[in-house]
């Protein structure tokens, strides 16, 4: 057998690395180039078949094949494509846990980003639903759903057995998926005294000790219990937090969505308040994993040449990464009041893709009293996915094992830096019971 080539010694050996994504380029929306590039990846995932079991993705792939004249992928119809793309919800894990042939290989498969092209193709030619719209319309639906007196009737609408049958024959929402609850009371509101505070950190390690919260349109509106946590727990360690005066959803949604001049916008309105307090000495935190991943990665993918983006993305971190530098440096309060028992801990997707490590599991097991069981495999909702009437189910069979996990596992406690995945294992487990999410965790073991 002859000796490998020498760039495909290094594609096996180096670190996968991520191209820029060239969005704005006169081939990106070729529809033709696409399918010609689709053909080529789906042909080499459909010899390799690594990925299965991640997502419905892959199954759909390999049974369109299976299913073909040739069986082969030059037998599957260019339409069918699109059953496959609309399965990827974008959760990255192939790319960054599975496939083998990542760049820097010289096969260079991209296979989130190749979906996300393929979607954004699909957004440009108008072939999207006003119901995807909706519910990636974040902003919009909050501010409108946030009223205090349509708060309670959407809350109450969201629960009502006939309400979600008819939202699910006139929008497709899926009638058994759970919807979040809107809070007409933010979390902004809330923290209100926050914003604009110049309290001094104290630095350790990365960390400059002080830093500003990125709510998140779903921290902010519908789970604002999250970050009053976060703002507990971190001044608890001494830990100054303060609020950007202002600020827009991060631009996940739309991206999933195939929208991308709607993340430029994002963009636009979110990066130059955030790079301004980065120049004025704070970190940046986002407590839901991916409006974390967005600033770290797609933002920095999608705009390679804006300083003002690769300022922001060195400056943010997850929550529990900012604690475990914060633990190195002996900066971390570690008198804990209360133990967790069991804890089964879902590490979700898009903090697992940052590459920052298990830090959510390190830091609850500084808990005296306290066994995590941690679970890494996807929960299958995605933020809209599991909603959507055509693909909830999907979901729900992708969140069985994980559901399963935490049964097995008999915890005191289970949850997920991902609040909606949490929600969903919730969903799954069907017994009564409710996910706590990490940081309320952390908060119950300090008794604060």
């Amino acid at each position: 057998m002859s000796a490998p080539t020498e760039s495909v010694k290094e594609g096996n050996l180096k670190a996968p690395t991520r191209h820029p994504l060239d969005w704005k380029g006169a081939e990106f929306y070729d529809e033709g180039n696409l399918f010609q590039e689709m053909e080529r990846v789906f042909d080499l995932c459909h010899g390799c078949r690594r990925c299965v079991s991640l997502c419905q993705s892959f199954p759909t792939l390999f049974d369109l094949v299976d299913e073909s004249d040739t069986m082969e992928v030059d037998g599957v119809a260019k339409d069918d494509y699109w059953k496959v793309v609309d399965h990827c919800y974008l959760c990255d894990l192939c790319y960054m846990t599975k496939c083998p042939y990542v760049p820097p290989h010289e096969w260079n498969i991209d296979f989130p980003h190749l979906m996300l092209r393929a979607k954004a193709v699909k957004f440009s030619k108008g072939d999207v639903k006003t119901r995807d719209r909706i519910l990636t319309s974040t902003d919009a639906v909050g501010s409108l759903a946030g009223i205090p007196v349509v708060a309670g009737v959407v809350n109450a609408a969201n629960k009502a057995k006939p309400t979600r049958k008819l939202l699910q024959s006139v929008l497709g929402v899926h009638a058994d998926a759970r919807l979040p609850e809107y809070h007409s009371k933010t979390l902004r509101s809330r923290l209100a005294d926050n914003i604009g505070r110049t309290a001094e950190g104290e630095p350790a390690g990365p960390t400059k000790g002080r830093v500003a919260l990125f709510a998140t349109c779903y921290g902010n509106r519908n789970e604002p219990v999250i970050g009053e946590d976060l703002v507990a727990v971190f001044e608890h360690n001494g830990i100054p937090v303060t609020m950007a005066e202002k600020e827009r959803c991060c631009g996940m949604p739309k991206l999933e969505l195939g929208d991308l001049e709607a993340v430029e916008k994002a963009k636009q309105a979110n990066i130059p308040v955030l790079a301004r307090l980065v120049d004025e000495g704070w970190d940046i935190v986002a407590p839901v994993p991916s409006c974390a991943l967005m600033f770290r990665q797609e933002l920095p993918l999608m705009f390679p040449d804006d300083e003002a983006v690769k300022k922001v993305a060195a400056a943010i971190f997850d929550p529990f990464e900012y604690l475990t530098h914060r633990h190195r440096e002996g900066k971390l309060n570690t008198e804990f009041r209360n133990p967790l028992g069991t804890v089964a801990y879902h590490s979700a997707c898009h903090q697992r893709v940052q590459n920052v490590g298990p830090k959510t599991r390190d830091i609850l097991q500084l808990i005296p009293g306290t066994k995590v069981e941690m679970i890494e495999r996807c929960s299958g909702h995605d933020g809209t996915y599991a909603v959507k009437e055509e693909f909830h189910q999907a979901s729900m069979k992708i969140v069985r094992p994980v559901v399963n996990r935490v049964k097995k596992a008999e915890a005191d406690h289970y949850g997920s830096d991902c609040p909606m995945a949490g929600h969903h294992i919730a969903h799954g487990m069907a017994d009564g019971s409710e996910t706590e999410h990490p940081m309320n965790l952390l908060r119950k073991a300090y008794g604060i």
